[in-house]
């Protein structure tokens, strides 16, 4: 049996999802298409105009719908079941997946990724995820990314617990993704346009970038092009290549535009306050920041510093292998000799490194608002368990 071929269509609210997947559709070259649209209102309006709009051939493509809910958050369960009813029912030789607009994509790819025990349900054996897409708004990315709203500011929330920002949600997008279709591009001017390209490249390298104005684009660049790699594009963003390359070749519009990253690599760690501080009065040029960073009081683990235009982040997520047992020690470096490259006679794996992207920075002066925030020479030999703590993390000792 032949796998079918998925593509997974994302993007925010009224980027254009819809309107691009009836461009496939009317131009689906006689192949037939099986739809699945997500959609977050109680009446499904993009079923509606997809259904209605002579993009589907009864007698060919079947649509499914999947409403109130996102597949990231809740539906995932469905998303399975669905699949496997389209594919096993057979008539079809491809599906095309158009998620909400609040849909994170990366657990829509896990879905075609991995068996799920508890349905018995394995699409790796029937399914091929085939390329991921993200659109995205030309005229709107940048004012939807720099206001500072919540999904729940603007009533888009997926239950009383979700506190997702916009930009984490348009970030997570763009960042996990194989084809960026910029669209209404006739909305923004020429040097808009190129500027925001250059941040979107910057954000996300490796994906093919398409610029669109009313969502048309040529079929084969978004079915059978066997672009996706799961493996490949979780290490696809900006930030991720940026830390593993130590360096960034831009290009000269990039440089034109103002659009620069560096990394930030010190093997001392914040004082939690003043770090805390310099996170809640970032530099308004720095769009992206994410990477590890060691605080003082918290000696034990490796926290996850994330940045998304207004929206900012730590938490901790693993423990230095340093601050471990000897026994799980010596197992964890006999596994990963890598671990003894930078490793430091004193503090061991301890180090902070993260990538800062943005517009117009200023790294001379960034550098130095984060070197202030470090510990300092009066204060190495203190207690820094006793340093000022904005965080209440309970964080248990390592085995």
């Amino acid at each position: 049996m032949n796998k079918v071929p998925v593509t997974v269509l994302s993007g925010y609210l009224g980027s254009g999802k819809t309107t691009l997947l009836n461009h496939l559709l009317h131009n689906k070259r006689d192949m037939r298409i099986a739809v699945i649209v997500n959609d977050m209102g109680e009446i499904n309006i993009d079923a509606n105009l997809v259904a209605n709009t002579g993009g589907l051939d009864q007698t060919d493509e079947q649509l499914v719908e999947l409403s109130n809910g996102c597949i990231c958050c809740t539906l995932r369960e469905d998303l399975l079941i669905e699949v496997e009813k389209l594919v096993k029912k057979g008539g079809i030789d491809y599906i095309v997946i158009e998620s909400t607009g609040i849909s994170e994509p990366i657990p829509v790819a896990q879905t075609f990724s991995y068996i799920d025990s508890e349905l018995g349900i394995d699409l790796t054996e029937i399914c091929r995820l085939d390329t991921m897409v993200t659109v995205v708004d030309a005229h709107r990315f940048l004012k939807d990314f720099q206001s500072g709203d919540k999904l729940l500011d603007r009533k888009q929330e997926v239950g009383e617990t979700d506190d997702r920002e916009i930009a984490d949600l348009l970030i997570d997008q763009i960042e996990f993704c194989d084809v960026l279709i910029l669209n209404k591009i006739d909305l923004v001017t020429e040097e808009e346009k190129i500027k925001l390209k250059q941040v979107l490249t910057s954000l996300q390298p490796e994906a093919l970038l398409i610029e669109t104005t009313h969502a048309e684009v040529e079929p084969e660049c978004l079915l059978n092009t066997h672009r996706f790699d799961f493996e490949k594009v979780s290490d696809s963003a900006g930030w991720i290549q940026e830390l593993t390359a130590g360096h960034h070749e831009h290009t000269p519009e990039t440089e034109e535009y103002g659009i620069s990253s560096f990394v930030y690599h010190r093997r001392l760690p914040f004082h939690p306050q003043r770090f805390h501080d310099w996170m809640n009065k970032m530099d308004a040029a720095i769009i992206r920041a994410k990477g590890i960073v060691w605080l003082s009081n918290y000696h034990t683990v490796a926290c996850l510093f994330s940045q998304a235009g207004p929206s900012v982040d730590i938490q901790p997520i693993t423990f230095w292998v340093d601050a471990m047992s000897e026994r799980a020690k010596h197992q964890i470096i006999s596994e990963r000799p890598d671990v003894l490259e930078e490793w430091d006679i004193e503090y061991g794996d301890r180090h902070t490194k993260f990538v800062i992207i943005g517009i117009n920075l200023d790294q001379e002066a960034i550098t130095q608002s984060l070197d202030a925030c470090l510990v300092n020479f009066d204060e190495m030999n203190q207690d820094w368990t006793q340093f000022d703590n904005p965080y209440g993390w309970n964080i248990r000792q390592p085995e």
